[in-house]
């Protein structure tokens, strides 16, 4: 598998990579677990993003590569443990760091994340924005050079405040989700950029939109936060899928392979058959020069998301009552519950 740069901290890393979420509990447990990483790392997949939020999952993969003797470049992050969570709490912080050593057996954390401290007011990360100051930022200081860390990062969903944390000049690496795929572009236009001035290794996640991308809405129900350029968009976006005969997920996978700034693509495999599907598409390469320029086409039908437009597009879902606009805050409490079950 092709592997790339990951910034300046000069780790050849693949391509595609696993992100944790599903490997944990929540999908196939220690025993899938197990089967997929072996067979990801026999197919040139040397990396795998979790957290303390992702359900068990830093248990479940500590669990499933113990023993194996291939190099694999572990990603786990800062947030969320324990709970009530203070990020101004170093203490608790280095607690949190020294249990996911232990969780996932491992002597050294490859890249450690400060996860989601971008959205305003969710967790008072900072005590300085200029110059960036905060408990974290000393902390990863300290355990890098006690050696349980060997490069920093941020992990986050937003673009404005995300590129800002960015151009610090404090973190090696940025895992930006929700914000560039097939259908939007945000990140492209500042974390993008910040990140390549900086040169930060660029990690993007949820390519397939957490599914939305994947899938069609009902014909007969329409949600009642679906915007009419929104709808006008998704159609033209499935016309398009029609016209070539190619499967949603590689198209999007393709997508994101072609821009030479992404290091890596972290996909989320439930089954072998998620794993090896992935692997199969990125290896036909990046999308055609004439699918690229319509698909930036319907991309650009709407380029700003509409502020009532949930983080997560529940297409297929059945999610069209009062509050629908929480539904990615929603989303996100139900990880931090199941992390501390």
């Amino acid at each position: 598998m092709e592997t790339r740069r990951l910034g300046r901290t000069n780790l050849d890393v693949s391509v595609l990579s696993i992100g944790g979420l599903y490997t944990s509990s929540l999908a196939g447990g220690v025993a899938e677990t197990r089967r997929i990483m072996r067979r990801a790392m026999q197919l040139g997949i040397n990396a795998i993003d979790t957290a303390p939020a992702y359900a068990d999952s830093e248990r479940t993969v500590g669990e499933a590569i113990a023993g194996t003797d291939a190099p694999l470049i572990v990603t786990t992050k800062l947030g969320g443990r324990p709970q009530p969570f203070d990020p101004q709490d170093v203490v608790a912080l280095r607690h949190s760091v020294e249990e996911s050593l232990r969780l996932l057996r491992r002597d050294v954390i490859d890249i450690l994340m400060v996860h989601e401290p971008d959205r305003p007011q969710q967790y008072p990360w900072w005590t300085s924005y200029d110059p960036l100051e905060g408990p974290a930022l000393d902390l990863m200081e300290e355990l890098k050079a006690e050696g349980k860390i060997q490069y920093t990062g941020l992990a986050g969903t937003t673009v404005t405040e995300m590129s800002s944390l960015v151009s610090s000049g404090r973190f090696d690496v940025v895992l930006t989700a929700f914000n560039y795929n097939a259908l939007f572009r945000e990140a492209e236009s500042a974390v993008f950029p910040a990140a390549i001035q900086e040169d930060m290794g660029i990690v993007v996640g949820s390519v397939f939109g957490q599914g939305f991308l994947t899938r069609r809405p009902e014909e007969s129900s329409r949600p009642i936060w679906l915007s009419e350029k929104r709808a006008q968009q998704l159609k033209a976006y499935y016309d398009l899928l029609d016209d070539l005969g190619m499967p949603a997920y590689e198209l999007c996978l393709r997508f994101a392979l072609g821009n030479p700034d992404i290091s890596t693509i972290p996909i989320g495999c439930k089954t072998m058959e998620h794993l090896e599907s992935s692997v199969a598409a990125v290896e036909q390469g990046p999308l055609p020069e004439d699918v690229v320029t319509r698909l930036n086409e319907i991309a650009q039908m709407l380029p700003c998301r509409p502020y009532e437009e949930p983080m997560i597009l529940p297409l297929g879902k059945d999610y069209v009552g009062p509050g629908i606009a929480n539904m990615g805050a929603a989303v996100q409490v139900g990880k931090l519950e199941l992390a501390n079950k």
